[in-house]
């Protein structure tokens, strides 16, 4: 049956740490996600998200992973699984995979196809009942950017908010006026919904304009900094807020620069993180390519500015090392 839980706070969407042969370290994986699990406001995990190299992960790896996070830190936090296939008959097989995996929840991607073409208010409304039909999980709707032909009108997200097992909102508009106008549309039109903002690259201002928590792999590379700063906004910390910006934005800018969380940003983002002791390796899955020597020495800047650098969790096995 469908989480009945409120699906809100900090939700990171999490790397995948990888051997050399590029396949899943297990062991990195599962202690990583416990550490991820231990923060207070970390009331989920996404794995299989974009941060997560789903599209270069092949289908049964995608259930590994699921399997992995579900079973170490499932009993803790909400684990959700992203979905993202072409057409509706294999999204329904992926999204039962899901399930069965042990997840909490889907992230409907759309199909990427219509990043080309466009699509139909009709068809994005049939693709999502025909997968809340075949599955007893939540289901999270991944709003692309409005720049996108895949962009959803809030006309669309609210006819999406009826279908049952529909509980919340993957807001990464990434136009702030738009932003704003359609998050106080949904308050009045589907005050069920839960809104998690998705905008790495800005993410202390985008939690400001009254959302529920942030959906984004920035919380799973440095969760101190963005669980402290989420709990500062809800308790209206202005001036602790602006403290923190001082750790977020300089990793935001070494990571995204002005530009959108991308195959080279997430690279960026697991550099950092074996930067920080967390992952033996920064090795992503082609076709990304390896970081260059100034792309390193940014993120290292960006890392020494953090309070703690090292995660108390791995600062023993630094010491060791």
């Amino acid at each position: 049956m469908a989480d009945k839980r409120r699906w809100e706070n900090i939700f990171p969407a999490i790397c995948v740490p990888l051997h050399e042969d590029y396949s899943v370290n297990e062991q990195e994986l599962r202690r990583y996600v416990r550490w991820l699990a231990s923060f207070d406001l970390i009331d989920g995990l996404l794995c299989n998200g974009h941060t997560g190299e789903i599209t270069s992960l092949r289908p049964q790896e995608r259930r590994q992973v699921t399997e992995i996070v579900a079973d170490e830190v499932g009993e803790q936090v909400v684990v959700i699984s992203g979905v993202s296939a072409e057409g509706t008959l294999e999204t329904v097989e992926h999204a039962q995979e899901a399930q069965q995996a042990g997840a909490a929840g889907i992230l409907l991607m759309p199909p990427h196809t219509w990043l080309r073409f466009g699509v139909k208010r009709e068809a994005v409304v049939e693709y999502f009942k025909a997968v809340a039909d075949a599955v007893d999980i939540g289901i999270i709707i991944h709003l692309y950017p409005f720049g996108t032909k895949a962009f959803y009108p809030v006309e669309t997200v609210v006819e999406l908010s009826k279908i049952p097992n529909v509980k919340t909102l993957k807001m990464g508009t990434r136009q702030m006026a738009l932003y704003e106008r359609d998050i106080r549309l949904l308050r009045q039109q589907a005050p069920d919904l839960t809104i998690l903002t998705c905008q790495d690259e800005f993410v202390v201002s985008s939690m400001y304009v009254g959302v529920d928590g942030a959906l984004i792999g920035f919380g799973s590379c440095i969760p101190e900094a963005i669980t402290e700063v989420w709990d500062a906004i809800r308790n209206s910390d202005f001036p602790r807020s602006r403290e923190l910006q001082e750790q977020i934005f300089p990793m935001a800018e070494a990571i995204y620069g002005i530009g959108e969380p991308s195959g080279d940003a997430h690279a960026r983002m697991k550099e950092a993180l074996f930067q920080r002791g967390v992952f033996s390796s920064a090795l992503m899955r082609p076709p990304v390519l390896p970081l260059s020597a100034e792309e390193k020495r940014r993120v290292k800047g960006a890392v020494d500015n953090l309070r703690p650098r090292i995660p108390a969790a791995y600062a023993e096995q630094a010491q060791r090392a």
